[in-house]
């Protein structure tokens, strides 16, 4: 059984290159401003799978809005980057974050801001999402929980 962990900054630095979505975004911005970084760690200590997630005051379409928007309050969870080293990890992964985050944080919505590729759509509807809209560079899906 994996556990979700906050990673430490040691373990990011070494990894957020491995992002496949946003590896462009440093450090200091994923975990700063209501924005957060999860693994999941299998019972050996091996992290299978990251998510960056932001919490914001409203659904962002671009990543500069998600930027505006993000605070320590928000009470939209958006998944903007989720990657994962073992086979189904990204999917436990999300949802085992949304749990999480259900449990401790006062969120209303659980949305994405994926990228436009068949992938990151598949993806998401397989494991329960609707899509919601779709923007210039990227779309949103919603999870209810």
């Amino acid at each position: 059984m994996s556990e979700l962990i906050n990673l430490d900054t040691d373990w990011l630095l070494g990894h957020c290159v491995d992002d496949p979505v946003r590896p462009h975004l440093p450090l200091a911005w994923r975990t700063q401003n209501g924005r957060e970084v999860y693994g999941l760690q299998s019972t050996d200590g091996v992290v299978e799978a990251v998510i960056c997630v932001a919490y914001c005051s409203e659904v962002p379409i671009t990543e500069q809005q998600m930027e505006m928007t993000s605070s320590p309050e928000g009470e939209v969870a958006v998944f903007y980057t989720v990657w994962s080293y073992a086979k189904g990890a990204g999917r436990e992964m999300v949802n085992t974050a949304a749990a999480h985050i259900k449990r401790t944080r006062s969120v209303k919505r659980y949305v994405t801001l994926s990228p436009i590729t068949e992938m990151a759509e598949k993806f998401h509807l397989r494991n329960g999402a609707t899509f919601a809209r779709k923007g210039d560079s990227c779309q949103n899906f919603e999870y209810t929980l």
